[in-house]
């Protein structure tokens, strides 16, 4: 009879604001779609409500919905959108990982990071390698004591203790981006289980094969990263003028290496 009548005081529970009433469970409207939100669907955000079924078209590594606008919802959404005709577009190239992958488009200088196959139904964020700022691989050990059972029932510890560790690989990568800093996923699909602490876990090859993948993951986008950066100074650099080999004018060549006035290749 309790449990009847505090669910009877939650419904009818009643919040004074400026002078009027509020039910609790009074209805609330989407400010994205305008559709009503079912009960305990709302995405609170700082000025307005969310509907869970907008939401889901939020990026996956976004984690500010709480302090965003409305505003600025709609403006992600819009990015969104826009983002799936990029997904269209890319043409995998390289994949690694296995629970969460990572996939290069190299002909364009991209990447996404995808838990699923097909990763086109998902609309997963597609960056530029331009984007990258950092990637470190985490390695995370959980310990647990091993015992055993003594004659009369009772659990023991071995002398000296016994310990069976798992371990987990996180990739890590710090991106650019106006939505989020990060992306952080795991690489594997089980835990990697041993009887050895992690400065003993050399001869096992299935922690050797997520160790060579993330330190893999992290060199080809830090090198891709600089490959642009380096790109982007070499082509900044001041230009010197020379003398073109097929006109002999003194020009200063141009993006492609070519005179500005006959357009030949001032290297041949």
């Amino acid at each position: 009879m309790f449990a009847i009548e505090l669910v009877q005081n939650l419904i009818f529970c009643r919040t004074h604001e400026g002078g009027s009433y509020t039910g609790l469970f009074d209805k609330k409207y989407c400010d994205i779609c305008g559709e009503k939100i079912k009960l305990l669907g709302n995405r609170k955000l700082d000025d307005g409500n969310l509907c869970k079924e907008c939401a889901k078209g939020l990026s996956p590594w976004f984690e500010e919905r709480r302090h965003s606008t409305v505003e600025q919802i709609k403006e992600q959404l819009e990015y969104r959108e826009e983002n799936k005709q990029k997904v269209e577009n890319f043409q995998v190239s390289r994949t690694f990982g296995r629970n969460y992958m990572v996939l290069l488009d190299e002909d364009k200088r991209q990447f996404l990071v995808t838990s699923g196959k097909k990763y086109r139904e998902v609309n997963p964020d597609v960056l530029d390698f331009s984007q990258v700022t950092g990637c470190d691989l985490d390695i995370q050990e959980m310990k647990s004591e091993e015992t055993y059972t003594d004659s009369e029932g009772n659990r023991k510890s071995y002398n000296p203790p016994r310990y069976d560790y798992d371990y987990d690989f996180y990739m890590i990568i710090r991106v650019n981006h106006p939505w989020f800093d990060d992306m952080k996923f795991k690489l594997n699909n089980n835990s990697v289980n041993s009887h050895m602490p992690l400065g003993s876990m050399s001869g096992s090859a299935d922690y050797n094969e997520y160790m060579e993948m993330g330190r893999e993951i992290k060199a080809i986008l830090m090198q891709a990263r600089q490959d642009i950066r380096d790109e982007i100074a070499e082509a900044n650099k001041p230009k010197a003028a020379v003398t073109c080999p097929w006109c002999g004018a003194t020009t200063v060549p141009d993006v492609k290496g070519c005179c500005e006035y006959c357009a030949g290749a001032i290297n041949g």
